[in-house]
């Protein structure tokens, strides 16, 4: 027997997620190991600067770091639900660059997966998300769709292009 040959009595390593609603029927989830925080906040503690693109919706200072924060839906250029909220749920991320909270519409909590129910997106996927895709879970008949952070840190109006 190979010293490579996998042993079947190992367990299975789930991966965990933060669990979000991303739009009224959109479920996402971004992986544990990218999250440094979930919080809500009250809008006021964000402050708007003029002449930014729709996305970003100002700066905000948390625990003595300052740091974007982005409406999600409008960054994956999806449509926006109409309405004002007077509290903004926030997934702070951190990629390989800066930190950067993202606005989303709810936080369901923690997650886990075995590696084997991460899927390839389905073929009806706008390819406007697409990019920032990186699988998807089905779990009681709802797709859940698993976001890459590195590319939504890339994201062309993050990026300023």
């Amino acid at each position: 027997m190979s010293s490579l040959s996998l042993r079947k009595d190992r367990p299975v390593i789930n991966k965990s997620f933060l669990k979000f609603q991303l739009a009224p029927s959109v479920v996402a989830m971004l992986p544990a190991i990218a999250v440094q925080e979930a919080v809500v906040l009250d809008t006021r503690r964000v402050m708007a600067m003029p002449n930014m693109p729709a996305a970003l919706l100002g700066l905000v200072n948390r625990r003595g770091r300052v740091f974007w924060v982005a409406n999600l839906v409008r960054l994956l250029g999806l449509p926006v639900p109409d309405g004002q909220t007077q509290q903004y749920s926030l997934v702070v991320v951190q990629g390989r660059s800066t930190p950067l909270a993202l606005q989303v519409e709810s936080i369901d909590g923690m997650v886990s997966f075995p590696p084997e129910a991460v899927h390839p997106p389905p073929n009806n996927v706008s390819s406007i998300i697409l990019p920032y895709l990186t699988g998807c879970v089905t779990q009681n008949e709802e797709t859940i769709f698993i976001l890459d952070v590195e590319s939504l840190l890339r994201s062309s109006v993050l990026q300023g292009n």
